[in-house]
């Protein structure tokens, strides 16, 4: 990957007025005019690499993502500059007496590590297929039975009172009053629910 901040000779927290007054100095130092035939062919490619990395780092979204993907290719290198080839087995070897130090003992711990997702695929295709299986297995059983507990049993309770009390209301207001007799008396229903008790 090229480092365009090399490239403009900007440190890469620079901002948009000097990335773009460094692009100016070199566009004016490199120009192909200004060199004779064979220096003319570098300046040709010096200014194109120019071109290529004022036109990513002048774009913030562009920017964004080179920024990104650089921090990427550091850490990348860093970790292989870091762990060579001695280091592997040690790192291997404990890496599996971690895992076998988390290996559940038994059923319920198995599935709660069951369903945990890998952190290497985060933002990834693959972390998101990670996170809708979590997401899936771990969702509450609609088929379990809710305890009801006392809020629930006032709540039910409020709730017939305020019925009540409104079908009250329209019992005694004279318009809505033929309405609520032709509601209880002559619908099948509640004939039905009166012939039970009757």
């Amino acid at each position: 990957m090229k480092d365009y901040y090399g490239i403009l000779e900007v440190n890469e927290k620079a901002s948009q007025e000097i990335i773009e007054k460094a692009y100016k100095t070199l566009a004016k130092k490199y120009h192909p005019d200004l060199y004779s035939s064979v220096e003319k062919r570098e300046a040709e490619k010096k200014m194109k690499d120019i071109n290529e990395a004022y036109n990513i780092i002048s774009n913030s979204f562009l920017r964004t993502q080179y920024d990104l993907e650089l921090q990427k290719e550091r850490t990348s290198r860093q970790v292989n500059k870091d762990i060579n080839e001695n280091d592997v087995q040690e790192y291997q070897q404990s890496n599996k007496e971690k895992e076998n130090q988390f290996i559940p003992k038994n059923r319920e711990e198995k599935q709660k590590t069951e369903h945990v997702p890998n952190n290497s695929n985060v933002g990834t295709i693959f972390g998101i297929i990670d996170l809708v299986k979590v997401l899936w297995t771990n969702k509450p059983k609609s088929r379990q039975k809710r305890k009801i507990n006392q809020n629930d049993w006032i709540a039910v309770g409020l709730t017939i009172v305020a019925v009540l009390i409104i079908g009250g209301i329209l019992w005694v207001i004279p318009f809505t009053n033929s309405w609520m007799r032709q509601l209880l008396f002559e619908n099948p229903i509640f004939d039905f629910i009166g012939g039970l008790f009757s």
